[in-house]
């Protein structure tokens, strides 16, 4: 698992180029829960947004590529008929 078993996100140096779409919004879940509890320094609250950010990012980029998917196979099944 990519998280921590306390809940906290992984490091920041753990690439997240490399995650599934359930893994990145598992970690952004996380981020957004840490950061709504509060009690977090302001350096750490910095990092977490940081994080969530980049995980946001690369949920897009797994959306992005489904939708992409997507229109590619609709545009197949209309050549197809």
């Amino acid at each position: 698992m990519a998280a921590e078993t306390d809940g906290t996100p992984t490091p920041p140096e753990v690439g997240i180029e490399g995650l599934s779409y359930e893994d990145a919004r598992e970690q952004l879940l996380g981020v957004v829960g840490r950061l709504e509890t509060g009690g977090a320094s302001l350096e750490e609250s910095l990092a977490l947004w940081e994080r969530g950010e980049a995980l946001a990012k690369r949920c897009e980029e797994w959306l992005e590529g489904a939708r992409k998917r997507l229109a590619a196979a609709k545009d197949r099944a209309g050549q197809d008929s």
